[in-house]
């Protein structure tokens, strides 16, 4: 992807604010004044409990009958808090966000603008287990990322990320998407704490999507190398920086 990957991004968000597109300056501001009492009367409204099936966890099968790996966007700052709680190293976290990624011989090759948590040979998320009876768990539930604490719901706000394919429902900015555990009743205190995390991911998506673009300069990776543009610049698949 090289070069043209990075003036694509730099194009676009050019092209938004010649066209009267909100800015993502003036989105994040949005983000910050998101009121979480309103974000919990929507959830409760829409309902949801976790029924620990454990498909937002595991590889998706795709129209072809093939299996596409599970795809969860994790921040640099949470990849450092999983190594820190799991002795990891980066690569055993996060890898580089396959999208835009050119499928080579010696692997992918190419330019990225984000990390995904890392996967199995079967393409599940490397943190997701599973008992006996097929009950889904979570390895590192209690340092989850934000897209993990908040699944199936995302903000209606330019710039933020819609997982899993398109919302189901809506009710005011909230949106949901495709999980069985929706329509359940779920109470007050959850909803709200899932509210207030639903508020700081939509802000640190926004940041993360501005440091990514204030940040930004080609890497030109060469033949079977890959580079991670973040918030804090670009980055080898190891998380080490890329050397200028």
């Amino acid at each position: 992807m090289g070069r043209r990957a990075g003036e694509r991004l730099r194009s676009a968000f050019a092209a938004r604010e010649r066209n009267g597109i909100v800015s993502l300056e003036s989105e994040l501001d949005r983000a910050r004044e998101l009121d979480v009492a309103e974000l919990a009367d929507a959830i409760e409204s829409i309902g949801f409990e976790c029924t620990r099936c454990g498909a937002c966890c595991k590889a998706a099968e795709t129209d072809a009958g093939e299996d596409e790996e599970h795809t969860a966007t994790v921040f640099p700052d949470e990849v450092r808090a999983l190594e820190e709680q799991g002795e990891y190293d980066w690569r055993d976290v996060a890898r580089p966000m396959p999208y835009g990624l050119t499928d080579v011989p010696e692997g992918p090759e190419g330019e990225t603008f984000e990390w995904a948590l890392q996967t199995t040979g079967c393409g599940d998320c490397t943190f997701y287990a599973e008992a006996d009876d097929g009950t889904g768990a979570c390895t590192a539930h209690d340092d989850r990322p934000l897209i993990c604490r908040t699944y199936p719901f995302s903000v209606a706000l330019e710039g933020s990320s819609q997982p899993m394919g398109e919302a189901v429902d809506r009710v005011g900015q909230v949106r949901a998407h495709e999980c069985e555990g929706l329509g359940r009743d779920i109470d007050r205190e959850d909803a709200e704490e899932l509210a207030a995390a639903l508020k700081r991911r939509s802000v640190r998506e926004l940041e993360e999507a501005i440091g990514v673009r204030e940040n930004y300069e080609p890497a030109d990776p060469g033949p079977g190398e890959v580079v991670v543009h973040d918030s804090e610049g670009a980055k080898r698949p190891d998380g080490d920086p890329v050397e200028r």
